[in-house]
């Protein structure tokens, strides 16, 4: 490169490193008008939300999931400017992890996200997930799934574009594919791993055998479930598997569509394209008989002093070390309450009586359409001799 190359070089990234700065300054300013001090520097750096492992894999305990960026999931578009700029000011606040997929969007999150995240590149987890049959240069959707081989790698690198990295820490299979034995998925992602282009890899709703299989050719980091105070499921069979086999458990839709934050009652409308209109659990009638989970939360909540939100997060991170939460929002101050969750304790006796609490509260529908439902808890087809 010439000197004059290298000279512009160096005078984008110092622009981009101030714009960074100057996004995240502006952010504080934001935050604080909303309601929520703003900590200094050296307080925000970690010192919020805490770090765990996944596998061996070190991210905060509390991650910003980011699938609604393009506002395709709640019916409520943010700008791509406001969504930088959140990102941003979560890693001032010491979140690391940042979760995606090339389906949200589709294709359009993780642009945003390389966007956004770039000047701290190395201080950040990328989380991505593939599996969906999906274009992956033009965002194309085929329809079904897709994990054969030859498109995970497709996949992958087209990933590496759009993330603008030479690696992704954490790649997930986004379903299970019923007709691609996972020791072919497993052994793909191997693969990837030994080039480098991914660090670590995972399961996302996966079949408790299936989880076994894919951790004997290479060891599963973590387990991506839906899983909050509304949807228990992953209790059962497994979390189980996850400890026994010391792989990380990552929680989605961790505050139960938002229901969780006491801002939805049985009265709520929401709006044409809202994805929570095809769950079971939040028909007026099932969101009257959910109340009572809220009002569990709500007690806790004068118990600490703290909000909603906080109270059924720290529950998750309480549960397990090697839980990790991944609230995904669109709004700063959301992004901020979330953050913190980690500084709300539970004594051994209390935790204990949250929990007996929330086994007297039955959940009123199920957590995902029957559709999707399906899609759930797949076993992968066996491989063939």
């Amino acid at each position: 490169m010439s000197d004059v190359g290298e000279s512009k070089v160096r005078q984008n990234q110092g622009l981009s490193r101030r714009r960074f700065l100057r996004a995240s300054a502006m952010a504080g300013a934001a935050a604080a008008v909303n309601g929520f001090s703003v900590p200094s520097f050296a307080q925000r750096r970690g010192a919020l939300s805490g770090k765990r492992k996944l596998g061996t894999l070190e991210v905060s305990s509390v991650g910003l999931g980011c699938q609604d960026f393009t506002g395709t999931f709640y019916a409520t578009a943010p700008t791509r400017e406001d969504v930088i700029t959140l990102a941003r000011t979560a890693h001032e606040h010491g979140v690391t992890l940042f979760d995606a997929a090339e389906a949200y969007g589709p294709l359009e999150v993780e642009r945003i996200l390389g966007e956004a995240l770039a000047p701290v590149r190395n201080e950040v987890v990328y989380s991505s997930k593939f599996g969906w049959d999906i274009d992956p240069e033009t965002g194309k959707m085929m329809g079904g799934l897709n994990s054969r081989p030859d498109h995970i790698r497709r996949s992958i690198d087209a990933m590496l574009k759009r993330w603008r990295t030479d690696r992704i820490d954490m790649v997930y299979q986004h379903r299970v594919d019923p007709n691609v034995p996972i020791e072919d998925v497993a052994g793909t992602l191997k693969d990837l791993i030994a080039q480098g282009k991914v660090l670590h890899h995972g399961l996302s709703e996966p079949g408790p055998n299936t989880i076994r299989r894919a951790h004997a050719v290479h060891p599963v980091s973590a387990v991506q479930n839906e899983y909050s105070m509304l949807a228990r499921d992953s209790e059962v069979d497994i979390m189980p598997v996850c400890k026994e086999l010391g792989i990380g458990f990552v929680c989605w839709s961790p505050l139960a569509m938002g229901f969780l934050t006491g801002t939805i009652d049985q009265n709520t409308q929401f709006q044409r394209g809202d994805f929570r209109t095809q769950v079971p659990s939040f028909t007026p009638e099932n969101r009257e008989g959910n109340m009572a989970l809220l009002g569990v939360v709500k007690k806790w909540v004068k118990r600490k002093n703290t909000t909603p939100a906080r109270i059924a997060l720290a529950w998750q991170l309480t549960r397990e070390p090697w839980i990790v939460t991944i609230p995904g929002t669109t709004k700063m101050p959301h992004m901020l309450e979330n953050s913190g969750a980690a500084s709300v304790t539970f004594t051994p006796a209390e935790f204990a009586e949250l929990n007996a609490d929330l086994s007297q509260t039955p959940v009123h529908g199920e957590r995902l359409s029957p559709g999707l439902l399906r899609l759930s808890g797949v076993e992968a087809p066996a491989k063939k001799a």
